[in-house]
């Protein structure tokens, strides 16, 4: 879910946390549309990378200079966030898919998650948690443009065991449904900033709404074999998810980068654009292998704000002393 960099108000904080809260029980109502009427839905699968366009479009228009001026300010946390993100959730997706005796179709899926960019809603779930929010739109917009680069060769690396992967169209669909996207929205941002930043507000519903859509098409689409597979995909899921996150924090106080960064880090390892994994796995292998990428858009946001209000919570009482004092 695309989401504007977040002023710490209190406003702001009811929005974030009303985005965070709804975005998965929309994705679920979703999600169970597909299921009970798959056959309403026969013949879109062409439309999903359309539909991550929009999403990609929105996050774009989010963008600023700042965000990538913070990179040359921070090389070594972001370079540090990069390589932790295409390491370990690539790795884990691997791994898990192995561990679990995946069929080929889930277990491309699976890894295919993996290797995706950055979340686009970890932003605000890092802001939810007081963590390094800076850091976060760092990490999520460079690893976002990097992913033409480096989502298809490790796709082709780690999944090609299980099934024939085409990197180099790959590649193309990246560079067309995610990169020109981004690229487009951040230009109109640019140009017409003001116009732009009337309707911020609007945009991380416009992108729920979206990727809401695209879950809807994918569980269509593999309607049939939900049944039989899906508490193997949600075991595999929650386990991608939850080492992500922890593995994520982990690689930032090894680091020694502070526990705000550290946090961050956390966000910006285990949680995916599950959008793009499902929209590739849907060009590239089958519906059913979009299945993993439907599930972990629901589950890492729930996971997300769960792990946020319990990080706060902490803050808050770390903090207490220090106020009463």
């Amino acid at each position: 879910m695309s989401t504007p960099p977040v002023p710490a108000t209190e406003a702001t904080d009811r929005a974030a946390r009303r985005a965070v809260t709804v975005f998965p029980l929309l994705v679920v109502a979703a999600a169970v549309v597909g299921l009970v009427t798959p056959g309403t839905f026969a013949g879109w699968t062409v439309s999903v990378p359309y539909l991550l366009g929009v999403v990609m479009f929105a996050m774009g228009l989010t963008m600023t200079p700042k965000d990538f001026e913070g990179v040359a300010r921070r090389p070594w946390a972001v370079g540090l966030g990069l390589v932790a993100h295409y390491v370990i959730m690539p790795g884990l997706g691997w791994l898990i898919a192995n561990a679990l005796h995946l069929p080929p179709q889930l277990a491309a899926g699976v890894i295919l998650v993996g290797c995706a960019p950055s979340g686009t809603s970890s932003n605000v779930v890092t802001y939810l948690a007081r963590g390094d929010v800076a850091l976060s739109v760092s990490v999520a917009t460079v690893s976002t443009v990097l992913a033409p680069l480096v989502t298809p060769p490790l796709t082709l690396l780690l999944a090609g065991e299980f099934l024939p992967v085409d990197a180099g169209a790959m590649v193309t669909d990246i560079l067309k449904t995610v990169l020109l996207p981004v690229l487009a929205g951040l230009a109109l941002r640019l140009l017409a900033g003001k116009l732009v930043d009337r309707v911020l507000g609007v945009l991380p519903w416009l992108s729920a709404v979206t990727i809401a859509a695209i879950v809807t098409i994918v569980v269509a689409g593999s309607a049939t074999a939900i049944k039989s597979a899906a508490l193997l995909v949600f075991v595999a899921v929650v386990l991608h998810n939850g080492l992500g996150l922890a593995l994520g924090y982990g690689a930032g106080k090894l680091a020694r980068l502070g526990r705000p960064a550290s946090r961050a880090m956390a966000f910006e390892v285990g949680m995916q654009n599950s959008g793009l994994a499902a929209a590739l796995a849907t060009a590239h292998f089958s519906p059913l292998a979009a299945l993993p990428a439907a599930v972990f858009s629901v589950w890492h946001n729930i996971s997300g704000a769960l792990v946020a209000a319990w990080m706060s919570h902490r803050s808050r009482r770390a903090e207490a002393p220090a106020r009463a004092a």
